[in-house]
């Protein structure tokens, strides 16, 4: 069992559970999936550039990227339809574990000047969203074999029906917002 799963059912669980008084265990939000997106856009005349990115979003997070294609042409940015545009990757159960804890006891640590993530980026829903603007501080990326740094989308997607009920769960899970 991934750590952060022990964490979620040994411990927050029974204090979701304590805080907001649910009467069913299956009331208690729970982290449902984790979508890790990257844009790609710049790179669309150059499919070595493109392969490259790929690989590095399938390094960070153990599991294969759907490539996004464009769904209408676009002049002003020399899109056409169908044209690779992003890379996208949906975690689920123990890998979506595994990549959580990664992510905030190792890579959140990394980046420069860290103070917090923003508490502010829920949508209403309970899901939580958050921008990373390198791969760097994955420990997976080798600094010397990147070629260009990239950002990308990280979208906590919760059972929660309100962001109190989210940002209790992310924040009994570890996440380190910012107050």
């Amino acid at each position: 069992m991934p750590r952060l799963k022990d964490k979620y059912v040994n411990e927050v669980v029974p204090a979701l559970q304590q805080k907001f008084g649910y009467k069913n265990v299956n009331q208690i939000p729970r982290l449902d999936k984790i979508v890790v997106n990257m844009g790609l856009g710049d790179v669309k005349d150059n499919p070595k550039s493109f392969e490259i990115a790929v690989s590095e979003l399938a390094t960070i997070t153990g599991q294969k990227p759907l490539v996004t294609k464009a769904k209408k042409s676009v002049a002003n940015f020399k899109v056409r339809q169908g044209m690779n545009v992003g890379a996208k990757v949906t975690l689920r159960r123990d890998r979506m574990y595994e990549f959580a804890d990664k992510l905030v006891s190792v890579a959140l640590p990394r980046v420069r000047d860290f103070r917090g993530v923003p508490a502010k980026a829920f949508d209403g829903r309970g899901n939580y969203a958050l921008g990373v603007k390198e791969q760097l501080i994955f420990p997976e990326i080798e600094y010397d074999k990147i070629e260009k740094v990239r950002g990308m989308d990280i979208i906590f997607v919760t059972t929660a029906n309100t962001d109190e009920e989210a940002y209790e769960l992310l924040k009994l899970l570890g996440m380190p917002f910012s107050s």
